[in-house]
Parts: C-alpha cells; sequence; structure tokens
C-alpha cells in the first residue's frame, strides 16, 4: 500500500508538503485532496509523470488533465491567449472549484492537453493543493484519482482502494467539502461554455458572466476533448447503477431487484419509507443540492464496500441547482 500522511486540512505541515513536492520533482505521483475531489497529481512538465497518470487511470490519451496553478499568472503563462472573460471568471472564482479551458501554448506539452490544442487550468482552494503547487513552483496535472470511468473520490481511504500502492504518497487532508468535480468553462469562443457541470452552480456563473451558454456535449471514447468528463459513461460505481423517477419507482425496482438475490442498495433524497428487508440499505441524502452533492460520491462507495449487486436513486429534482448531480446519475447509469 502507499504511504498515507494524515495532514490538517487548513494548516498542512510543511515537512509533508515538501516531501510530496520532492516526489513530484522526481516524477512521481502523489494523491491530493481538493475542495471537489481527490486528484491523482504529477508534474506538468514531466512527459514520463504525465504518463504514468494516463497508465495507472487505464485513460485514453485523448482525455485531457486539469492543470491545478496557483492563480491567474501561473494559468497565463500556460495559455497562448488569454481573453478577458478569463481574467474576470479566475477573479471572482479563484481559488475555487472552476476549470477554465484556453488555448494551449506551444511550450506545453499536447500530453496534458489529450493530443489537443487547449488547455484546462483552475486554482484550487484547498489548503494542500494550494501549498503542493506552491512547493512544486510548477502546475499539477492532476485528473481525479480512480481507475477511468469510477467513481470519483472524496477521501483518502476512497484513492487506496481503488488505486493501491500505483501512487508514491497519499496526503490525507479529510473528506472534500464539495464531494464532486469543478465546473468546467471553456472561454475560447465567442461566449463561455459550460463543458461539464460541476460544484460551481450556474447562478454564480451568470452573475458574472450573463451570456454562459450551457450545451454539453459527448465525445467518443477515443475522441480528443477539451474537457474530462465528456464521455457518454463516467462516474460509475462497481454495482449496477440504476435512477428511477420517483421515490415509489425506486422502492418497487429496489424489491425486483431483490427477487433475483443478492444485496441492493436505495437512494433517496425525500425521507425514506420504512422498508424492513436486511438484503436492502437503505440511505436518504439531503435535499439540498450542494449538500446532497458533498455526500453523493461517498454514499456511492460506501455502498459499493458493502457488497451491493445494484444501487437504486431517485431522480432528483429538475432545475439547474441540481444540473451537476443529474449528470452524474445520468453517466453513471449509462450502459458500458
Amino acid at each position: 500500500m502507499p504511504r498515507v500522511i494524515a495532514l490538517d486540512p487548513q494548516r498542512p505541515a510543511r515537512s509533508a508538503i515538501a516531501e510530496a513536492a520532492q516526489l513530484l520533482r522526481e516524477g512521481g505521483l502523489v494523491a491530493f485532496p481538493t475542495e471537489t475531489v481527490y486528484g491523482l497529481g504529477a508534474r506538468a512538465t514531466s512527459a514520463r509523470a504525465v504518463g504514468r497518470v494516463f497508465e495507472v487511470k487505464g485513460r485514453p490519451a485523448s482525455h485531457p488533465l486539469i492543470l491545478h496553478v496557483e492563480g491567474e499568472d501561473q494559468a497565463r503563462a500556460l495559455a497562448s491567449r488569454w481573453p478577458e472573460r478569463a481574467s474576470r471568471l479566475a477573479a471572482a472564482f479563484w481559488p475555487g472549484p472552476l476549470t477554465l479551458v484556453l488555448e494551449r501554448a506551444a511550450h506545453v506539452s499536447p500530453l496534458v492537453s489529450g493530443g489537443g490544442d487547449s488547455i484546462a487550468v483552475r486554482a484550487p482552494a484547498h489548503a494542500v493543493a494550494r501549498a503542493l503547487v506552491a512547493a512544486l513552483g510548477d502546475a499539477v496535472a492532476a485528473p481525479s484519482a480512480n481507475r477511468y470511468q469510477g467513481l470519483s473520490p472524496t477521501t483518502a481511504a476512497h484513492v487506496v482502494s481503488q488505486l493501491g500502492d500505483a501512487m508514491d504518497l497519499v496526503l490525507d487532508g479529510g473528506p472534500c467539502d464539495a464531494g464532486i468535480e469543478s465546473t468546467v468553462v471553456d472561454v475560447r469562443g465567442e461566449h463561455p461554455l459550460v463543458l461539464r457541470p460541476g460544484a460551481l452552480g450556474m447562478a454564480a456563473l451568470r452573475a458574472v458572466a450573463p451570456d454562459v451558454e450551457t450545451r454539453v456535449d459527448v465525445a467518443g471514447r477515443q475522441d480528443a476533448r477539451p474537457s474530462p468528463g465528456m464521455d457518454r459513461r463516467h462516474y460509475s460505481p462497481r454495482a449496477r447503477l440504476l435512477v428511477a423517477p420517483t421515490g415509489e419507482d425506486a422502492c418497487r425496482m429496489a424489491y425486483a431487484l431483490l427477487s433475483g438475490g443478492g444485496r441492493v442498495g436505495l437512494v433517496f433524497h425525500d425521507a425514506a419509507p420504512p422498508l424492513p428487508e436486511a438484503r436492502l440499505i437503505v440511505r436518504c441524502l439531503p435535499a439540498d443540492p450542494a449538500l446532497y452533492a458533498r455526500s453523493f460520491y461517498a454514499t456511492l462507495h460506501g455502498l459499493d464496500a458493502a457488497g451491493v449487486e445494484a444501487i437504486v436513486v431517485q431522480q432528483v429534482p429538475p432545475g439547474e441547482a441540481w444540473w451537476a448531480v443529474a449528470d452524474r446519475l445520468r453517466r453513471g447509469a449509462a450502459p458500458a
């Protein structure tokens, strides 16, 4: 198993951060917390280390990695063009759960961009992530620290259970605050375009960029794309995931699955009815979209760990406040 160092999420020990930064300089891989999910980090300028990230995750080379930076100055150095709207969004939401897609500078390796001409960058808000980027003095390329198309990790234990000893070090900064990935916005065109909904909501985005567009495309497995999280299937637990329109439908579906044997997970956002069945594991998540997102992946990880064969989730309410969670449910339940 990899070495795991427990850190104060607000005041991480300098010695641990220095050790992690040195490992990155030497081409190592370090898993670390952000405010969204845990990342699997490599030094962005090390082709060997970046290649290891793709190998460890089983990730197609056409899928870009997000580069984590300290702020706008470091991000500007990675882009060939920096539009005014990028400065406006960065000023409003960095550090935080916003990833900007820009035109890649010629000196930045296309390895981190999935072979494309764009680059995805963000300045994370988590104290551990910020300290690591600052100590390295370079961008950290870091997708989520999980197997390709699997559930994103929101604790260090999730990272270890999925990737085992494939990493050199895990920085344990406790559970992630947002519990869902960053919002990705492409700022290369005439209007900013959301490529992946995430922890930063649309209402906040529109307050700064009223012309933001919300088309989300799906790319084929091997297609080059400007953003991570654009697969038809993604964010999937080991157990089969099904989505039911209502809580009543979810109960019926779960009991039908129980007739085939095995255990079934059942996830509500309404109050759960009494369900006296030992093979049914019921979880009731908050009805608030941000609180639901914070516990969503952790709940699915827990049901996987409990050995369920299927997980039935009550569909979340309509509306943009729930867009990111609804997106993860749709992709997680998509056929393989």
